[in-house]
């Protein structure tokens, strides 16, 4: 083999680095959001308060700052622990709110053998995250003139009707908080959780704004996805998506809430396909990169 001379390897790694770490226009990967995905389980319980939250958070910070993402720490205090959603942005003008919580449930309270031992959290938690952090790499947003996305990362989503805690929490403090700047004009929100499972299907949720349900479904059919992506009503949950559907913000849930192992030691990446992620990633992105605040929505 030839040797290469040392500016040449300078000139190479240059290039593989600024290829890396180039913002947006990529496909998004499936099995790069699985990588994400058992990166955060390894964590351990990412529950608020824990060391796998904290690491958590800053590894989601590293990561869409990689794509000039500007993060926002929005921390609070609650039930004892501070809770820090991490707002990932681009764009200026009205905002496209894209969520998912990346905190897991602080016990498994749903297992048939062992109660007392956290969540994994695989498809509960780091789906969700992984694909905004597929997002965050792929999305398009040359396009954005006059709008803005929001990548939110919600905290204290999993520790409902734990030590009185309620479902949402960090959900539920941003929808508040927004209730007070008029400057940042949410125009509908779009939450992503439990959408990992090998087996998918994702039915409408009964409390969805039905507008924004019934055009993502649509988009999901014309992409071929309408064997999982279900078009009629079975859920009524509450989740991320429920504090800004009570301030009036329209609101959807993507969740496949018929998953077994749902709040349970077993739920863990073997229980994921990366075809799954790979699904709901397609759409948000197909939406977000068509028309985040076309006429139709503004008009609703």
């Amino acid at each position: 083999m030839r040797s290469l001379r040392p500016w040449m390897v300078l000139l190479l790694v240059a290039l593989l680095l600024l290829g890396g770490c180039a913002p947006g226009g990529d496909e998004f990967s499936g099995s790069r959001a699985m990588s994400h995905v058992r990166r955060m389980v390894r964590m351990g319980s990412r529950a608020p308060g824990t060391e796998g939250n904290a690491e958590a958070a800053q590894y989601i910070t590293n990561q869409v700052e990689r794509y000039d993402w500007k993060v926002e720490r929005d921390c609070f205090a609650y039930g004892g622990e501070t809770l820090c959603n991490l707002i990932a942005k681009k764009g200026q003008g009205p905002i496209v709110l894209v969520g998912a919580h990346y905190d897991t449930r602080p016990l498994a309270d749903r297992d048939l053998v062992d109660r007392t031992q956290p969540v994994p959290g695989a498809n509960d938690g780091a789906s969700g995250t992984a694909v905004l952090l597929e997002l965050a790499r792929t999305l398009d947003t040359s396009n954005l003139e006059g709008s803005q996305i929001w990548l939110v990362f919600f905290d204290g989503e999993d520790s409902g009707e734990i030590a009185g805690w309620e479902w949402g929490a960090g959900a539920s403090h941003l929808a508040q908080r927004l209730t007070k700047e008029p400057q940042n004009r949410v125009q509908y929100v779009i939450v992503a959780d439990m959408i990992g499972d090998a087996d998918q299907q994702i039915y409408y949720e009964w409390s969805s704004t039905l507008w924004l349900k019934e055009e993502l479904w649509r988009l999901a059919d014309s992409l071929g996805y309408g064997d999982t992506f279900l078009a009629s009503h079975k859920h009524h949950i509450i989740d991320d998506h429920t504090p800004f559907l009570q301030v009036g913000i329209p609101a959807v849930l993507l969740i496949d809430f018929d998953y077994p192992y749902w709040h349970t030691l077993d739920d863990t990446p073997d229980k994921l396909d990366a075809e799954s992620l790979q699904r709901v990633g397609d759409v948000i992105k197909s939406w977000l990169e068509d028309e985040p605040l076309a006429a139709r929505a503004i008009a609703r």
